[in-house]
Parts: C-alpha cells; sequence; structure tokens
C-alpha cells in the first residue's frame, strides 16, 4: 500500500508541518534557539554527507548552515533594541557570526571536517548562552 519512498515523503512533509506549526507558536526566544538548532543539524548533516563523500549534498547542507546564520540569526541582531551598553556585543556577535560562516565555506572547499567542528562549537556556545537567558527572557525567575 506504501512505498518506503512515499513514506519517507511522508514523514517528511509531517516533519515540516511540526516545524511550522511549532514556529507559529513560538516566542521570539524560542525562534532564535530553532534557528541555533537548524544551523547544528545542517554542520552535522554536512559532516555526515563529506564522510560518505556526497559532495553535492555536503555543499547544500553546508549552505543552509550558512543562510540560517546569515539570513536568521545575524539578520535578527537589534542594536536599537540592544542599547548604548549592548551595541558593541552586537557588533561582536555580528563578527563572530560572520567568521563562523568563514569556517563553513573553508571546510566545504578544502573537505575539512575540523572546520565544520569548530563552526560548530562555536555556534554552540552563543546557542547555550542564548538558552541559558530563557528564564529572563520571558520575564521568570
Amino acid at each position: 500500500m506504501y512505498t518506503s519512498q512515499g513514506f519517507a515523503g511522508g514523514a517528511g512533509a509531517y516533519a515540516r508541518v511540526g516545524a511550522e506549526s511549532g514556529a507559529m507558536a513560538a516566542s521570539p526566544h524560542q525562534l532564535i534557539a530553532m534557528l541555533f538548532d537548524g544551523a547544528a543539524a545542517a554542520i552535522q548533516m554536512a559532516r555526515l554527507q563529506m564522510a560518505r563523500r556526497e559532495t553535492a549534498a555536503k555543499g547544500k547542507s553546508i549552505s543552509k548552515a550558512i543562510n540560517i546564520i546569515d539570513n536568521g540569526l545575524k539578520a535578527s541582531l537589534d542594536p536599537q533594541a540592544a542599547g548604548p551598553d549592548g551595541a558593541a556585543l552586537v557588533a561582536d556577535l555580528s563578527a563572530l557570526y560572520d567568521y563562523i560562516n568563514q569556517r563553513l565555506l573553508y571546510a566545504n572547499l578544502r573537505n575539512d571536517p575540523g572546520l565544520l567542528d569548530e563552526a560548530g562549537r562555536l555556534l554552540e556556545n552563543i546557542a547555550s548562552a542564548w538558552r541559558a537567558i530563557a528564564p529572563t527572557a520571558a520575564g521568570r525567575p
């Protein structure tokens, strides 16, 4: 009745609907956390594809991670919301996102899993700090 390919396509559609529903119900803080998770998943996928020598798929995964970082995480930085004391932090985060993207580009060009690891670690450091401020951002003690 169902083919394995049909099941995989259906499962993918179900996952997309779940992600879209989760995004619609998420707070702004949770949306940023979801971006971190998406970038980390794309980097992990690129690592596996690199090991399997799946060049085109690896390139797509790395491009996805870069897109999430540039058009999601970096684009969401708001110097006005940070205030005068936070403007330097926003500039530093922007520069760090640029550096992470550079590492990802070099990882792709050089087929270097170490550069993927470095980018993943840096991104996880920012993500863990972001998750740590969740109770404060939500106004909870």
